[in-house]
Order: C-alpha cells, then structure tokens, then sequence
C-alpha cells in the first residue's frame, strides 16, 4: 500500500491570489493520496485500511489552518464567499517573499487500521506525508 502526501489542487502554483480575499483550499482524492486504501495480506487474513483523517496547511504567512476533510472546490458561482470547510484569507503581500511567493506545506495525517481476525488482533496507527506548494499573493489598488 503506498501512501503519499495530498494532492493540492488549489492553491494552484500558476494562480495569483489576492491579500484580504477568501482562498478556498482543497485536494484531490485517490486512493494513494487520500484514501480510502485497503490491503488484503494472505498470512492470517489482515486487512489494513488507511484514510486520510486531517490535512494541516502550514500557509507560509505563519499560520496553521487545520481541515478535516479534503476540503470544497471552488467554482465563480461561489463568489467571494469563503469555503465551508477549508480556506485562507492572506493577510499581507507575497512581494517580500523569495521569489514573490509564500511556500507552504499540506501535511496528511493517514490513520491506519488494521485486523487480523485469525488472531484475534488489530490496532490503530497514524502516518504522515507532505506535500509543498507555492502561493503568489498580491495587493490590489484601484485608482480613480
């Protein structure tokens, strides 16, 4: 069974975001990368399964958002909505960032749960994978 970090879907790394605007954040599922994932070993009947329980995304502004689920993808009818389940709001520019952007990391926490019925035995266990991703956040003005 391989087990991988998320797969980011949004933020996107050719995308611009705008400081003070609602970033909807989400992944997209796979058996390898959210799960669910189910492995069947012969000796003594052991069924593992593996999910992905949380996804906390280290923004690179300093803050921590924590999501229980994979999160909303965003569509235009949402508007300037923020997400139901999964967003950010940038406080301040990239531009003092290397390169423009804010490097943050998507980190998957798995939990494993296995059985064994022939012996009488299972257990639970957690793992983790990171993924990296990159924003461009930019400040709008408006002129008159």
């Amino acid at each position: 069974m391989k087990l991988t970090g998320p797969k980011v879907a949004s933020p996107r790394a050719a995308g611009r975001y705008v400081v003070g605007m609602p970033m909807w954040m989400w992944v997209t599922r796979s058996t390898s990368s959210y799960g669910p994932a189910t492995a069947t070993a012969t000796a003594g009947g052991v069924t593992v399964t593996a999910k992905v329980s949380m996804i906390r995304w280290a923004m690179g502004d300093g803050t921590t958002i924590t999501c229980h689920g994979p999160g909303t993808p965003y569509s235009a009818d949402h508007g300037k909505s923020t997400s139901p389940d999964c967003g950010h709001r940038y406080e301040r520019s990239a531009a003092d960032q290397p390169d423009g952007r804010y490097k943050g990391t998507a980190t998957a926490t798995w939990t494993i749960t296995w059985t064994a019925p022939a012996l009488n035995d299972g257990g639970t266990f957690t793992e983790t994978r990171q993924t990296t991703f990159s924003v461009r956040g930019g400040e709008v003005q408006v002129l008159n």
